[in-house]
């Protein structure tokens, strides 16, 4: 087994030409194996194997900077860079990350969770090695679908202009940029990717001096040049306007040739674009044949490629089910997605109303911007959208929606703590920001009842801004109806009072249970809306109370918790004690909600020792 004596990337140079095969053979076999047992992203990892190892034959990224966008095709990388033992522990509590994490290894240059930075984060590297005098190469790996994000051309614009030694590598997958037809331009493709060809462009533009475009006879023939250039390879162009060397397309899996490539790419010491064509799930048939399952994926039958726990209904697909119903009552009613129609519910609707679904790629900003212009006009947005990928829209939410009083309704997909893909991927801030912008209406169901009667409500009873947040999976213990009320108390109790929103209502409920075993009296309180907050219906609730706990998911600066004690203090209806349950000021890492819960004291068993706790000190 090659693999097996892989500690660093230093093990991947030393090899011979003719084990490299054998390696990328492993590899994939590796990425299997592993993946099957724990869950996480295969597809995009096969399709990068010889890719990562022509990297790594090329470059020393313990100095060399390799900046993943998105990072979810890491894996191999992670593989080469002596974390081989670590990945039966993959994306789990206290484990391997899924991400690059530069606390995990030096070869990790940068954290990489939301697609379309990369570009920019490596001109950022590449201009300080220039400023303090350093000398190392710098590598943006982008897919094509990180690349539909407007902040990747912002990169791009500026990287090309800046001159900057850099190298962009386009991982594409899936998307071409301009179709290439015909033998000729991939003849020409090949020809272009040889380093002669710019020894004799280089020794061509000489012949005519230090100014070659004042010469007649070169103008013309650079013009004829790149009237060709344009026909054969028009997606090419759009990177060398910007001021970009243009390498490719190249095949991801000619190992020899990607190295060839990589080490000129260096050597052109300017913007340089390779542009890589993979196949997203390579020598895996079932991803190959369904990459898109097998882009995340849970644990699975390597043999059959079938998921070992099929999951049951979740909140993403009663949300799905509950807006295809809208859209057959109301032809206003539309669905707008990031580049997310399977995972937040969608591809129904997408089926049954595919003039009114519209996928905007991973721009979510525009998303935001398009769905305000569609209020604008009459109709009915509801752009589903993950909480942690909402945040990139937060400038749309307030200069497009808010200033107007549009009626655009937030689905909130994956609100709270999410689980394994870790602090990258956490809805953690929604509750926080979301609140503070006038006008914005935000309703957290607990149930799939509650979600499908509080989607009604936004969609055709509520004006303005409205946000639906809804978590990850399945319900918990409560599955009633209680939407119809802000807020409402499902616990009678005089020692305490439990108060949260959205599905850690069901930890409040059993914390009130073991409270209860102890002759602790909990009240518990669900707020069924965060925003607004009215004061008569927060003091109606939880005025006068003794003891007061607000528990949630989210950071501690400007929770829900500090807005109730604040409604609560200026009516001097303030408890004596408040007691604030939330994640404080830290990310919350890898992990399944139950142990990230447990971890931060947000389970039931938190929250009653908390308040045992302050029970026995008599306050």
């Amino acid at each position: 087994m090659i693999l097996e004596t892989i500690h660093s990337p230093a093990d991947v140079r030393a090899l011979g030409k003719e084990q490299l095969p054998q390696l990328c053979e492993e590899l994939r076999a590796f990425l299997v194996n592993n993946v099957s047992r724990t869950g996480g992203h295969l597809a995009s990892n096969l399709g990068v194997v010889e890719l990562t190892v022509a990297i790594h034959r090329v470059f020393d990224t313990a100095s060399d900077r390799l900046v993943f966008d998105v990072g979810h095709q890491c894996y191999v990388h992670k593989a080469l860079t002596g974390r081989q033992e670590l990945f039966s522990t993959l994306r789990q509590f206290g484990g391997l990350s899924g991400f690059p994490k530069p606390y995990e290894s030096e070869h990790d240059a940068f954290i990489a969770g939301h697609a379309s930075n990369s570009v920019s984060v490596a001109l950022g590297m590449a201009r300080a090695r220039t400023l303090q005098g350093k000398d190392y190469s710098v590598l943006a790996l982008i897919g094509d679908g990180a690349l539909t994000g407007g902040l990747a051309y912002e990169g791009l614009n500026n990287a090309g202009a800046s001159k900057e030694p850099l190298i962009v590598i386009l991982n594409d997958n899936g998307m071409s940029i301009n179709p290439n037809v015909g033998a000729m331009p991939g003849h020409l493709a090949r020809l272009r990717s040889k380093p002669a060809y710019y020894h004799f462009k280089k020794w061509y533009r000489g012949l005519f001096g230090k100014q070659p475009m004042e010469n007649r006879l070169y103008r013309f023939n650079h013009k004829v040049k790149t009237s060709l250039k344009k026909t054969l390879w028009p997606g090419s162009t759009l990177f060398e306007d910007m001021g970009f060397t243009y390498l490719g397309p190249i095949d991801g899996h000619d190992l020899p040739r990607l190295c060839d490539v990589l080490q000129w790419a260096r050597e052109l010491n300017g913007p340089v674009v390779i542009h890589v064509k993979t196949v997203k799930g390579k020598g895996y048939p079932f991803a190959e044949k369904d990459p898109g399952k097998f882009h995340g994926i849970s644990p699975f039958d390597p043999e059959t490629g079938l998921v070992k726990k099929p999951s049951g209904e979740s909140f993403s697909s009663v949300f799905g089910k509950a807006l295809a119903d809208c859209a057959a009552r109301d032809e206003r009613v539309c669905a707008i997605t990031a580049a997310m129609a399977d995972g937040t519910g969608l591809s129904g609707f997408a089926k049954e109303f595919p003039d009114r679904f519209f996928d905007v790629a991973i721009a979510e900003g525009h998303g935001a911007a398009m769905s305000a212009g569609l209020a604008s006009q009459g109709m009915l947005p509801v752009f589903a959208v993950y909480s942690t990928f909402l945040q990139r829209s937060y400038d749309q939410l307030i200069h497009d929606i808010a200033l107007e009083h549009l009626h655009v309704v937030l689905a909130v997909d994956r609100a709270g703590l999410v689980g394994a893909d870790g602090e990258t991927h956490h809805g953690c801030f929604d509750a926080l920001f979301l609140p503070t912008i006038p006008g914005y209406t935000v309703l957290c169901p607990t149930s799939f009842a509650e979600l499908r009667s509080m989607l009604r409500q936004a969609v055709f009873e509520l004006d303005g801004p409205v946000a639906v947040r809804y978590p990850r999976g399945g319900e918990g213990r409560f599955r009633e109806d209680t939407s119809d009320k802000p807020a409402v108390c499902l616990r009678e109790g005089a020692d305490v009072t439990l108060v949260s929103y959205g599905i850690l209502v069901n930890h409040l409920l059993e914390a009130a249970d073991i409270l209860g075993e102890k002759g602790i009296r909990a009240e518990v309180v669900k707020l069924n809306r965060i925003s607004p907050l009215d004061h008569q219906i927060v003091c109606g609730a939880l005025g006068g109370r003794k003891r007061l706990l607000v528990l949630e998911d989210s950071f501690g600066a400007g929770c829900v918790g500090q807005r109730l004690a604040a409604i609560l203090a200026e009516h001097g209806a303030a408890p004596k004690k408040l007691i604030l349950k939330n994640l404080g000021k830290r990310f919350a890492p890898e992990g399944s909600v139950a142990e990230l819960d447990h971890s931060f004291g947000l389970d039931a068993a938190g929250v009653a020792a908390a308040v045992r706790e302050v029970m026995e000190d008599g306050e």
